[in-house]
């Protein structure tokens, strides 16, 4: 059975995920390869894979 794979909007970006980055800057980190790369929906709309910005998530380094 295929395992289906959600999609981050850029909303919920910040608002369930808490990424405090401006789209600029996330286009930033993409172009750097330090963020998932989106995936385009159509002319106008782009996502990513949740379980890519939760792997990201999870790398990051944690203050004291």
């Amino acid at each position: 059975m295929q395992q289906v794979k959600k999609l981050v909007s850029k909303k919920e970006l910040k608002s369930v995920y808490g990424i405090p980055y401006c789209f600029a800057q996330i286009a930033r980190l993409e172009a750097a390869g330090s963020f998932p790369t989106r995936v385009r929906l159509g002319a106008c709309r782009v996502a990513w894979f949740a379980h890519e910005v939760e792997a990201w998530i999870a790398e990051r380094p944690r203050a004291a």
